[in-house]
């Protein structure tokens, strides 16, 4: 495969993998030379997927330009060799070695890495160039001679490469392996004994090579020599080293040098044919020698950043076989042809924006591969950041903080890194790297106004939402949740919490119950706005509260007075004029504005056409002339009404007495109101009548019984003491000193007289039965003369028996 392929290969992963997001990768290792739809491993199971998801996904293999050396199998979910795998024409001499594909998923789109080494097997026995090797020698060459064998080539790599050589027979040769200064190893067949051409004028050798695989395998080269008559004269190389420097960018055909050898010989055996050395096959398809002149030519491209050294040997041999050698140098010089490479060693994803001033974001190491000023590098940073680059050691760098940053001012960055070499022309390379701010609790709430107000209707329903208050948090995430929290304060005494609440997250402003307008009007309190960071943050704001007036309250009537249980009346002489004023209503509303605006109206009359009632003052007011024929009794309802909405009202009875004299005023109202009383309160006397019968009769029977067993007690202690002997008072249960039993504190005679009009009755009350039978100092004690003490005793049995049968 070509560099060019190999290359826009790399480039087409590299930009899938930018794409997309590398959901897992597995590796395999599979020997060479596997026949087709050989299993190389359950790709489901090691990838964690299922079939399902294969065949759903459209699931396919991408291998860019390289040949498809690997099948997926959906139905079973497992990958297979599609075409045999030969590891020596695939990576040559490079180990590892190993196949690299992807395997991509639609919907969602996913995309899994593939990595499939090929293992060495012996698959190939060490293989010379040649069948056979032919030289020519004198007679009369020295013993240690040595002739330059071809070196053959394993395609397998490690132990299943070359491993040895071995030369039979050996009666006159031996074999030697030189390594080089530049680690290529030379094979040599040195003479070790004479040669006689009159006993062997032809030799047959076989040049064995080893591998150390298993089986082992080798190759095999014929060596002929040809034993020559004496040729006494080697060709001399001018030079026995010959240093040439070439640029990198040299086209092929380039002359690098001539070499140049001499023969002293003559005829034929001064005939210098020039080849590279056998031992230099590595580096045959790089330069070439003329046979002829010697001309050394540069065959193929030259790069200073792989190889900066060629070493290599050139023979000249002589018609005669004898032959000398030269070592050629070429060293690459360097061009700027590399622009720098910048590597990521670490970099930060994101920084605080209190990070102090030279906070490390990034290091970067830059190289280039060039040399001298063409790997000279001086690396910027983009314009108008607050970051730049400092150079820590020798090819790498370190990205800081070079002022303030402000998440709120900008919460991202893109820094471009751009790096150029000192070559000329100059080459550069960019590389970008991404950077989030993250915030840190330095901002407090902001209210969206200096200070709110609102108002709510009175007699709203408690949790009612009045109105919203609102704060903003320039912070990110946690640091700008802002909670709202009513802050401690009071009215007149009341908490104010009993009046509103604020709901922590929303800001909303509920009232906890509910506003009277008559009791308060307006209130303010504060709220307070925190952050949910650490210090948290905060700020407060002002609220007025203003209540408006509903029109709640009716109403009232300060004039006449209503009473149930008298009556009274305005007095008209029957001589008053027109317009004579026989009252005034006077009504107030609690209410305010419009709702306490109050008018009049005469509603009911005894006759409508004597009376008026003024509409904004409330007077009463006659409209015609006073008769005798006009009935001494006349009674006036009025409404009195607010101008609320809806409208709210009371109405008042104005009783007026059209008379001259106060007799006939009197006998008048007293049967109306006999008649009122009568009518209105005869079931609650009924029933008030009930409860107090029955709760005499209780209060009766436990009397009874009290004084029963006082009256016991009191004459057994009598009957101990003989009348002489001090006496220790002694109460009853539930019995006081100063009178009382249970609940009464004081014990009452009732008389009770009835008339013919049971309606009408009368109740007396006598003077309390007192108690204070004993009296105790706590100096001295006292007797009571018995005669005394039976007397007041007689006297609460009197009235005990009273109550009693009173009840009855």
């Amino acid at each position: 495969m070509s560099t060019g392929t190999m290359a826009w290969g790399v480039l087409v992963l590299l930009l899938i993998h930018c794409l997309c997001s590398v959901y897992g990768q597995v590796s395999y290792s599979i020997p060479e030379e596997m026949s087709k739809g050989s299993l190389v491993g359950n790709i489901v199971q090691d990838l964690g997927l299922d079939i399902k998801r294969l065949k759903s996904g459209k699931a396919r293999i991408f291998t860019g330009d390289q040949p498809d050396y690997i099948a997926l199998d959906k139905d079973r979910g497992v990958l297979l060799v599609k075409e045999r795998i030969d590891r020596e024409a695939l990576c040559g001499q490079t180990s590892p070695c190993a196949l690299h594909f992807q395997i991509i998923l639609e919907s969602p789109m996913e995309l899994y890495s593939v990595t499939v080494e090929i293992t060495d097997i012996n698959d190939n026995p060490p293989s010379f160039e040649k069948s056979e090797m032919k030289f020519e020698i004198s007679e009369n060459t020295a013993v240690g001679a040595r002739f330059m064998l071809e070196i053959a080539v394993d395609p397998d790599v490690g132990t299943n490469g070359l491993q040895s050589y071995t030369l039979n027979p050996t009666d006159n040769f031996k074999l030697e392996l030189n390594q080089q200064h530049d680690g290529v190893k030379i094979v040599e067949m040195v003479l070790q004994t004479s040669l006689d051409r009159e006993k062997h004028e032809y030799m047959m050798l076989l040049l064995t090579a080893n591998d150390g695989g298993e089986p082992q395998m080798s190759g095999t080269i014929q060596i002929h020599i040809h034993i020559l008559d004496v040729n006494d004269n080697a060709p001399a190389f001018t030079q026995k080293t010959y240093k040439v420097s070439v640029r990198e960018n040299s086209s092929t055909g380039t002359r690098l040098t001539t070499v140049s050898a001499t023969d002293a010989d003559s005829g034929s055996n001064k005939i210098i044919t020039y080849s590279l050395s056998r031992g230099t096959a590595s580096i045959s398809n790089m330069f070439s020698v003329d046979g002829n002149n010697g001309e050394v030519t540069l065959m193929s491209q030259l790069d200073y950043e792989k190889v900066k050294n060629y070493q290599f040997y050139v023979e000249g041999r002589d018609e005669g076989g004898l032959l000398d050698s030269c070592k050629i140098i070429v060293d690459v010089t360097d061009v700027n042809d590399n622009s720098p490479v910048i590597s990521t060693i670490s970099k930060s994803s994101a920084t605080a924006e209190d990070a102090p001033l030279s906070t490390v974001i990034a290091m970067i190491s830059v190289n280039d591969p060039d040399s001298d000023s063409n790997g000279q590098v001086s690396c910027s940073l983009s314009e108008h950041i607050p970051f730049e680059i400092k150079p820590s050691s020798n090819r790498f760098y370190s990205i800081v903080t070079a002022s303030e940053l402000d998440r709120e001012t900008k919460s991202e960055y893109n820094i471009t890194v751009t790096c150029s070499d000192e070559g000329v022309p100059s080459l550069s390379s960019r590389a970008d790297l991404s950077l989030k701010i993250t915030d840190v609790n330095d901002n407090a709430p902001v209210f969206e106004k200096s200070s709110y107000e609102a108002s709510v209707l009175e007699n709203n329903s408690p949790g009612l939402s009045i109105f919203t208050v609102k704060a903003r948090d320039a912070d990110w995430n946690q640091n700008a949740r802002v909670s709202y929290i009513l802050e401690d304060s009071s009215n007149n005494g009341v908490p104010m919490s009993s009046y509103v609440s604020v709901n922590a997250e929303s800001g909303v402003v509920h009232a906890v119950r509910s506003f009277d307008y008559e009791q308060i009007k307006t209130f303010t309190f504060h709220v307070k706005a925190q952050d949910g960071g650490s210090p948290p943050l905060s700020s407060n704001v002002s609220v007025k509260i203003s209540i408006q007036d509903q029109n709640d309250n009716a109403p009232q009537v300060l004039y006449p007075v209503q009473t149930s249980s008298s009556v009274v009346a305005e007095i008209v002489p029957r001589s008053a004029d027109i317009g004579y004023l026989v009252t005034k209503v006077v009504a107030v509303d609690v209410d305010s504005g419009q709702n306490a605006w109050l008018s009049y109206k005469l509603q009911k009359a005894t006759d409508r056409a004597l009376f008026e009632v003024g509409a904004q003052n409330g007077e009463i007011r006659t409209i015609r002339q006073v008769t005798d024929k006009d009935a001494v009794k006349q009674k006036l309802t009025v409404v009195v009404e607010d101008n609320g909405q809806p409208p709210r009202s009371a109405t008042v009875n104005v009783n007026v007495a059209v008379a001259d004299s106060f007799p006939e005023v009197l006998s008048e109202f007293s049967d109306m109101s006999h008649d009122k009383e009568y009518n209105d309160n005869l079931t609650f006397y009924l029933v008030l009548a009930l409860a107090v019968v029955s709760f005499l009769f209780i209060v009766s029977i436990i009397a009874i019984l009290s004084v029963k067993c006082y009256r016991w007690k009191r004459e057994r202690m009598f009957y101990k003491s003989n009348g002489q002997l001090p006496v220790i008072p002694y109460y009853p249960p539930l019995y006081a000193d100063v009178g009382g039993t249970g609940t009464l504190q004081h014990v009452y005679n009732y008389e009770h007289y009835r008339t013919t009009d049971s309606r009408k009755s009368d109740m007396k009350y006598a003077r309390p039965c007192t108690q204070s039978i004993l009296s105790l100092d706590n100096s001295e004690a006292h007797t009571l003369p018995h005669v005394r003490n039976e007397k007041l005793i007689d006297d609460c049995d009197d009235q005990v028996r009273s109550i009693y049968f009173l009840h009855r």
